[in-house]
């Protein structure tokens, strides 16, 4: 079969567990050809994996990634695909900005009672 790739080869590629591969199978996420105790992975599934790695880079869910995976449409320009995904990067950044906020803020509570400390010991 050509274009075809064993959980091995997959979880060389993309430098994970197998078991990670096996957890994505088992969500329903990829669905390998079972030949005897072999998995083999087609190109689709080799490109579902490389999404669904990608998105939980970004901070997406498994349901996220799932539903703009799910989303694709060969042969049209798949604006809603790419419109859902555009809307979740813009809330990750959000998040992580206001996360940012409140890490500064932290940062300078912490410099300025370090520095009330210092002061105290001279």
């Amino acid at each position: 079969m050509a274009n075809t790739y064993t959980i091995s080869d997959l979880a060389r590629e993309f430098d994970v567990t197998t078991r990670t591969i096996r957890f994505y199978e088992d969500k329903g996420l990829i669905v390998p050809e079972r030949r005897g105790q072999t998995r083999l992975y087609s190109a689709a599934d080799r490109t579902k994996l490389k999404l669904i790695l990608r998105g939980k880079r970004l901070g997406l869910s498994l349901d996220e990634s799932r539903q703009i995976i799910d989303m694709y449409n060969p042969g049209t320009n798949n604006a809603d695909q790419l419109n859902r995904l555009i809307g979740k990067i813009q809330e990750r950044k959000a998040l992580l900005e206001a996360q940012k906020r409140d890490l500064d803020q932290m940062l300078q509570e912490l410099d300025d009672a370090e520095q009330r400390c210092r002061d105290a010991l001279q």
